[in-house]
């Protein structure tokens, strides 16, 4: 072969080569309970979200495909990390999003910080993701334990529930979560009198029910989730025990309400981020959710809609999928969608945001299918979350 032909062959090579890295899929993981006691939650109506949201985008960033991959993590935090790491180092997925379940949620964080690529946190509550554990490559995006106590319990307080029990699921969110609203109760003068720690997709609540019942606290904390909660409020129900306490339910979506029926739901209290009657954005976004998979989506589900947007943007401002550029454009951003609007992220990952405090409506004030959820008060985000000083994020020194 001349020098001129090879030089035009390496010419031709070269540039078949950077075509080839410029059609490469953009990869994103999903990495969630698909089966367990946190399915409905987000699961595989969150994998439905977020191929909306791709699909709302246009299918492509920078000229790439988006390609979604997504694994179930059956609630164990190794099985978490040893997929977040193949997904990194084989598959060559460039960023992450986290699903239910704190334990594996705090398994993918050094992972992720390890191969410099972004990890979303949705349905993982643990305020310590943002606060000591905080790594410069996670967005906490849709809620956290913090600003579920400091929404409920503080509403609870000022009806007069001075005194509390916890049942509190056995691992990190539900310790977390209770901590946080322990915190709140001794702020306002109240009291805890005890607590009970439960295996997570317990069946039977019976022995802690009675347990909280015999403490004669006023309230009775639920720190626990999905089909863990709903056991507990309809055992609660059936024993009697709403009659002498006041169910807190800590983190309640609008999927356990549905489970567990308005009649035995109505007059709950919690807190949320997102309410799907809320704002025409919310409904537009909701009723084609349920045309999909003929439910309701929780609020999960809707914040993987918003924060696959969110990162797809990033993506198109940075003008690369490099972790770190991606990350910075997500600190300059200002989220405004069908999930939050002025959204902003801080320096330690915390996606900030309203939340809304919620009762649950009854059977008489119910006007449709699924509407359950009446907003009591709105919490403006920074006292929702509370102020970056009380997470101890080295980022924020």
């Amino acid at each position: 072969m001349t020098k001129h032909w090879q030089v035009v062959a390496l010419a031709i090579g070269t540039t078949l080569a950077a075509s080839a890295h410029a059609a490469a899929p953009i990869k994103v993981g999903f990495i969630t309970d698909m089966s367990g006691v946190y399915s409905a939650l987000d699961g595989p109506g969150g994998v439905t979200a977020i191929k909306m949201a791709i699909h709302d985008f246009g299918g492509k960033v920078l000229g790439r495909r988006v390609e979604l991959l997504t694994f179930d993590h059956q609630n164990k935090a190794d099985l978490a990390a040893s997929r977040a790491k193949e997904y990194f180092a084989e598959d060559g997925v460039d960023m992450l999003m986290a699903g239910t379940n704190s334990a594996t949620a705090l398994a993918e964080l050094p992972i992720a910080a390890q191969y410099h690529k972004p990890l979303f946190v949705i349905g993982a509550g643990d305020s310590a993701i943002v606060g000591a554990r905080c790594n410069g490559y996670t967005v906490q995006y849709a809620y956290n334990t913090t600003a579920l106590a400091r929404g409920t319990a503080s509403a609870l307080l000022k009806q007069g529930g001075k005194t509390w029990y916890f049942l509190t699921a056995d691992y990190a969110f539900g310790k977390s979560l209770e901590s946080d609203a322990a915190k709140v109760v001794a702020a306002d003068g109240g009291k805890v009198l005890g607590q009970s720690l439960v295996p997570l997709n317990a069946s039977d609540f019976s022995s802690y029910l009675l347990q909280a019942q015999a403490s004669k606290a006023q309230v009775l904390g639920l720190a626990n989730a999905g089909g863990d909660a709903e056991n507990a409020i309809k055992q609660a129900r059936q024993f009697g025990v709403n009659r002498t306490m006041k169910l807190a339910g800590l983190l309640l979506t609008i999927d356990d309400v549905h489970a567990v029926g308005l009649q035995a739901a109505q007059g709950l209290s919690f807190t949320t981020p997102w309410v799907w009657t809320r704002t025409p954005q919310a409904r537009a976004f909701a009723e084609r959710f349920y045309k999909a998979r003929g439910v309701m989506p929780s609020f999960l589900q809707a914040a993987d809609y918003s924060a696959m947007l969110s990162y797809l943007k990033a993506v198109k401002a940075a003008g690369t999928t490099d972790g770190a550029a991606v990350m910075a454009a997500m600190h300059h951003m200002t989220v405004n969608d069908m999930f939050m609007q002025g959204g902003h992220m801080r320096a330690d990952g915390l996606m900030v945001h309203d939340m809304y405090l919620v009762q649950v409506k009854t059977p008489a004030e119910s006007k449709q299918a699924w509407d359950y959820e009446r907003v009591v008060a709105t919490i403006p985000g920074d006292e929702a979350f509370g102020p970056a000083a009380a997470y101890g994020c080295p980022l924020d020194k």
